[in-house]
Order: C-alpha cells, then structure tokens, then sequence
C-alpha cells in the first residue's frame, strides 16, 4: 500500500463544508417490495475503482475518492450533506451553535452499535475528535478548536477559538468519521482491517488488488442495505476498466473519461451514467508557485492565464462536455461571483512577458504532470500556448505521490492539479488563507504559498459571520483577488466525473439521509464518489 512521504497532506478536494440544520424526525428507507417494484434485498455488486486506497484509518491515512468508496461503506460520520448542499446531522442526532458561534452542541444519536457489538456513545466520539485533533495528518484542519468537553453521555460539546459557522461540514469527511475504541488504539490494525457502524462489515483485503464488504445484519438504519456484498475491483487503468465493464466483469465503474460519458450513454438501455454537478464538481487548473521565480512576479501569472485558450482545452480534452472556468466556484453556485478574469488574449500575454523578460530575462520554467496521458495532452497543450507567448516551459512527469508531495513542500513552479470541490467556500479557508502559506521546504496546506491580507481577511469575514449576505460578499471578494493574482490558471469545471453503470445497478446518487431528505448524490475529484447503503441490484 502507497503512503505519502508528506503525511500533513490532505487529500485535495476531501474537506467539505456549511449550513445550519435542526433535528428532524427520522423517516425510515423504502423497504424492499414483495411484489419485486422497489429494492430489492439480496445480490453482488462488483464495482471497479481507478486506484488503492492508501489505508482505512481515517485518523491516519489519506482518505481520496476511492477510500471514501471502500472505508465510506463501513465507517460513517456525523454529519452528512444533502442535496442542496447543507449539512444534516448523520451520526449526529443535531449539532447547534450557540449564538456567537464559537461553540458547538454534538448530541449523538442513541440505538446506533460497531460491528464490533460496542454502543456509540458521546465519550467515543470525544475520543475520535481529540485524536483528529491531534493526528499529523488532520491537525491543520482543527487549528480553530480549543477542546472538546464530554456534556453527557451522548454529547460533546466542542469549544473554538473563535466563530466558525461551517464547523459542521468538516464533520462531513475523514474528519468526522467515527471508529470504536479498539481502532483508536490499534491503528495499523484499523488501517487494514476497518471497524465502523455502517451498512458492511469487512471480509477482505488484497493490495492493488481487492477489497470485499459483506451485508452488517446489525445496521441501526432498518431494512438497510440492500446488497449482501460489494467487491471493490482497483482497476487503475481506464480503457481496462472499460473493457470490463463491457464484457460484464463488473456492474459499475466510476470515470473521468468523456469518451465513456458519450459512449456509455448512448446505450441507455444496457447502462446508466451519473455526473456529479454545482459545488461538487472540483475545477481543473495550473497551479502556480508564487514564492518562486519567475512565478513571483504577477506579470508572468497574468500572462499564463492570458495565453490560455479555455475553449481549445474544453474541445480537445472534453469533447465540449464542460464549461470554462474562472475561479473556484461554478457560475451556478450561490457564491459565484463574475468579473475581471484574464480571457484569452495572446497579444497581452506576449506584451506582458516582453516586459518581463526586458528586466528579468527569458521566462523559464519546469512544468508539473503525472503520466497519465489524457493529462499529458492537456499540459502539451498549456505548453504550446505558452510557448506562443514568449515562455519556456519543460514538462517534467512525476507520479501522483510525488507530485502533491512536492506541492506541499513548495519543490514545483507549475504543476496541474485538481480541487476545490466543498459544498461551501469556507472548505477551500486551508487551501489559500495566509496563515497556511508556509516557506520554501516545510509543509504547506497553501500550495501556492500566496499570501494576500485581502484576500484572508475575507476568508475570515467568511468563516465567522454567521449572515449569508456578508459572506457572499467576502467570497466575491475572494474571487476577486484570485483573478487580480493569478495563483491558479483555471481551465474547467470538471463534470466529466462520472459513474457508468449497468442498468441493473440501482440507487447510485439516490440515497435518503436518516432525517428523510435525499442526499448529495456524487462529490469528489476527479472521478466522484457516493454512499452505498441504499444501492440494489435488479433481478429483471
């Protein structure tokens, strides 16, 4: 199993985020039909992942798409997201502020068991948030937290530093995932062998290879699952994955492809294709090293976004299937601000560059990519158009690992990346505040190591003020500096990630939260991910 030299490394776009939600009465799931119309109980699912998880402990290991797929279906959280993106309580019975928001009520909801046997209790979770709290590889996330106070049996009070009005969403990921006492203490077990409250109870594990869920006869959420088995298949090649799906080796896949969205989806009587959408949808850019030259110098920024042509890389790469981005943020997100994004101007990049290289000398620079080839034509591309412009970029290929280890330590100027896929901004607070941007060589969760007191003053104004209209502004102004500065090219929103599955396969991107509303169907870069309670398989 794969583990990141660097383990202060979160996994991009795995930390989500806000909204304020009550407790509401608990509306059971659709029962399994008699007459065969609904869910039906019973079956296999073989469902094929693009990469290995790096380990099942969410207090240790680096939790991505596929580990949420695998750990998700035996360890849950305590807050979940529905499907206009706010936070409900999962584990959780309610989470409620108090009214300066620097202090959070968890009361647990009762009847909820491990596999194990052992009750879910208030000093359990205290025990799980306290080892976040100190873990080297979610410490960060936690910084605002003062303590943690055991309030009752069944409720933890959570006391902060300061306002934190999204503090629910971060209970949503990792973060808020909740194992009993003896994975807390063993953890090199727990990361191969996971204990959890939810719908599937481990059976095996295979490196590289396999990992295999049985039905969990104990699950507090009644008539759930469905299945009685789900065979997680790592198949990191795409085209091979493909070519199983088609020869019936597997039941479902998830992609990134826009070949398999076209060609899968036009044979809607043989399978079903789900896109992730709005905040879920990560975005797809270049990130740039602002403490390094000649990155340093928002000329050279400015002049990269300028010679990108968005239009050519969405035609090329997608097949037209995605929509230009120019921030962080999808144009139909309530936080969306428009405006001031450097559009394609190769006449400006060349003049801005010119100006650059008559003081500095020629613009040159490594550029960043995994070997992954639809990822290589793209970085051709960039480069091609930059070269047009007057800069030298060389493309150097490093595999995921080293590469996001490399962003953390600030060994890049350019790289391609992928992120920003929380269902509320403040998930992104890590990502670019000032405070995370550390020096060349240490650990920083601000890649682009920028640091602009405008812009983190408006992640904070964000992160503390309760009132929608005062953080729609702040994001607007987020939004702002991001297109004046320049730490990323943003090329698309990214919602070619799909799950292609046969028509047999039920429920994907239909499950229904414990409080009765329907849940966020897919999230995650940059193929998405989604819950497997309720999945079922038809006999017809």
């Amino acid at each position: 199993m794969r583990r990141w030299s660097t383990p202060a490394t979160l996994l991009l776009a795995t930390m989500l985020l806000l909204s304020c939600s009550g407790q509401r009465p608990v509306e059971q799931p659709q029962r399994p039909s008699a007459a065969g119309t609904g869910p039906a109980q019973g079956g296999r699912l073989v469902y094929a992942l693009s990469a290995d998880a790096n380990g099942f402990n969410p207090v240790t290991d680096q939790f991505a798409a596929q580990s949420y797929s695998m750990a998700g279906s035996i360890i849950e959280a305590l807050v979940s997201v529905d499907a206009n993106g706010d936070w409900k309580p999962y584990l959780a019975e309610s989470l409620t502020p108090n009214k300066t928001y620097d202090e959070w009520t968890i009361k647990v909801r009762s009847g909820i068991s491990f596999s194990d046997g052992m009750a879910l209790t208030g000093d359990i979770v205290k025990a799980n948030l306290e080892a976040q709290k100190v873990s080297p590889l979610t410490a960060a996330v936690f910084v605002p937290i003062k303590s943690f106070e055991l309030a009752g049996p069944m409720t933890v009070k959570v006391r902060l530093n300061q306002p934190w009005v999204a503090f629910p969403y971060y209970l949503t990921t990792q973060t808020g995932m909740i194992i009993p006492p003896a994975s807390l203490n063993d953890p090199k077990a727990a990361s191969l062998k996971p204990v959890g409250t939810g719908a599937f109870i481990f059976k095996e594990y295979v490196p590289d290879n396999r990992m295999v869920v049985t039905r969990n006869p104990r699950y507090w959420r009644q008539g759930l699952p469905y299945l009685d088995e789900i065979e997680f298949r790592i198949l990191p090649d795409s085209q091979t994955r493909a070519q199983t799906l088609e020869a019936g080796g597997i039941d479902a896949m998830g992609t990134a492809r826009d070949e398999d969205i076209t060609k899968f989806g036009g044979q809607k009587d043989a399978y079903t294709v789900h896109r992730a959408q709005g905040m879920a949808v990560p975005e797809y850019m270049f990130m740039l090293n602002t403490a390094v030259p000649p990155l340093d110098d928002v000329r050279v920024r400015q002049a990269l976004a300028y010679a990108t042509d968005r239009k050519t890389v969405i035609s090329t790469l997608r097949g037209g299937l995605t929509k230009p981005a120019d921030g962080p943020w999808a144009g139909d997100s309530k936080w969306y601000a428009g405006g001031g994004y450097p559009d394609y101007d190769p006449a400006k990049a060349a003049a801005l560059i010119k100006e650059v290289e008559t003081e500095k000398g020629p613009i040159r620079f490594e550029l960043l990519s995994t070997p992954d080839p639809n990822t290589m034509q793209g970085v051709e591309l960039a480069q091609d158009m930059w070269r047009k412009a007057g800069v030298e970029a060389s493309i150097k290929q490093a595999d995921q690992a080293d590469l996001i280890n490399r962003a953390v330590t600030g060994n890049f100027a350019v790289t391609v990346w992928t992120q920003f896929s929380a269902p509320d901004p403040d998930g992104e607070y890590i990502w670019m505040h000032q405070a995370y941007a550390k020096p060349i060589g240490a650990v920083s969760l601000n890649f682009t190591r920028l640091k602009d007191a405008k812009l983190s003053s408006a992640f904070d104004i964000g992160r503390t003020n309760p009132d929608e209209a005062a953080r729609k502004q702040a994001y607007g102004t987020v939004q702002e500096r991001l297109r004046q500065l320049v730490p990323f090219v943003f090329i698309d929103h990214l919602n070619i990630g799909a799950i292609v599955a046969k028509t047999k396969v039920r429920g994907i991107g239909e499950h229904v939260l414990p409080d009765g509303e329907k849940g966020l169907p897919l999230t995650g870069s940059p193929i998405p991910y989604h819950p497997f309670t309720q999945l079922w398989v038809s006999q017809r």
